[in-house]
């Protein structure tokens, strides 16, 4: 463990040049003092380091020092090739040089290690995305991505979900984001911490003026505080429905977010399965299961699928009193065949 930990250390110093013990300290989780008598043994090993003393100091390797040891192990060689964010490397048009890199890296691991690192490619596949859901267009993501990188201001025109209206704000973005194949601009607008969608965005422009973060707030921090208020909004409307068998495995893919608990058979080919809806209106998006799902309880929930479901027969049997011709007649300029001893309603 020791051997390994000098390593990191080595590998820190000369990625990052002058790092805090305490930081060191942190991400190696050991104490400070541990990541000192560490110093020492490399500096008795013939490793050029030091420390500097004072409020901005910390430790470092002489300059123009270099090592080509990667000090990769079998495990870490073939994680190395197991890339959880291939769809994040297309979106940002990294492909090849992703690609480029692995080839490095491959050349570089100790002889031992690359068979496996190069089967492991072969036999592990990861895909960010999730079934059945369209992958959002993210045609500003190469602006949003270069006003990212060059820490400039962003304006953006931006619609909010459930509306066609686009919105402008100037935002001072921390990072991007991609969780399930989705983009994400984390963002300050008006020192606030905000998420804003990329497919949603209609329009991205960098400014001149630099960004405006809040000082010791870094994209991971502010992610997590934004994650966690989707995550832990207060509890919706609880629902209990019963689901037939057959469609079981479909229902709860579905509606995976919502499942409140863990399905319990009826018999008869029926399970109950308890739910949590964002809205009370929410429940009518049941109605896509047709007879395959009954909703229990409560009795609002029944009554507004009754309802939803009473208007949609209207409006195909247009039975409504005094109703205009059927929408797709009337779309289509024509008028239903109606028979002349009928009540105007459609043959």
């Amino acid at each position: 463990m020791k051997s390994d930990r000098l390593l990191s250390i080595l590998l820190l110093l000369q990625t990052r040049g002058l790092v805090p013990a305490s930081e060191l300290a942190e991400r190696l989780e050991v104490s400070v003092r541990t990541v000192y008598r560490d110093v020492e043994a490399l500096s008795s090993a013939g490793v050029p380091v030091y420390a500097e003393r004072g409020r901005n100091g910390g430790i470092a390797l002489l300059p123009g020092y270099r090592t080509d040891v990667t000090g990769l192990t079998a495990d870490e060689s073939r994680a190395l090739f197991v890339l959880a964010a291939q769809g994040a490397h297309r979106a940002l048009g990294l492909d090849e040089a992703l690609s480029s890199a692995l080839r490095k890296v491959m050349a570089a691991l100790p002889e031992p290690h690359r068979p496996a690192a190069e089967l492991t490619s072969r036999r592990i596949l990861v895909d960010p995305d999730r079934w059945m859901v369209a992958p959002g267009a993210a045609a500003e993501l190469d602006t949003l991505s270069s006003a990212v990188f060059a820490d400039r201001r962003l304006v953006l025109r931006y619609r909010h979900s459930g509306t066609t209206r686009l919105r402008r704000y100037t935002v001072d973005p921390y990072g991007l984001v991609v969780k399930a194949g989705v983009w994400y601009l984390v963002a300050d607008h008006r020192a606030a911490p905000r998420l804003y969608r990329v497919d949603r965005v209609g329009s991205a422009r960098v400014t001149e003026e630099p960004v405006r973060r809040r000082p010791g707030c870094e994209l991971a921090d502010v992610w997590e505080v934004l994650r966690r208020q989707v995550e832990e909004r207060p509890a919706g409307t609880r629902v209990t429905v019963l689901v037939q068998e057959e469609r079981l495995d479909l229902f709860l893919r579905i509606q995976a977010a919502q499942v409140a608990g863990a399905p319990m058979a009826c018999g008869d080919g029926w399970s109950r399965v308890p739910l949590v809806l964002p809205a009370p209106g929410a429940v009518r998006s049941l109605l896509a299961f047709g007879e395959s799902v009954e909703v229990l309880e409560p009795a609002e929930a029944r009554e507004t699928l009754a309802a939803a479901a009473a208007a949609v027969v209207d409006l195909y049997r247009g039975s409504r009193a005094g109703a205009a011709p059927p929408r797709a007649a009337r779309a289509s300029g024509r008028r239903p065949a109606v028979s002349p001893a009928s009540d105007g309603g459609p043959d």
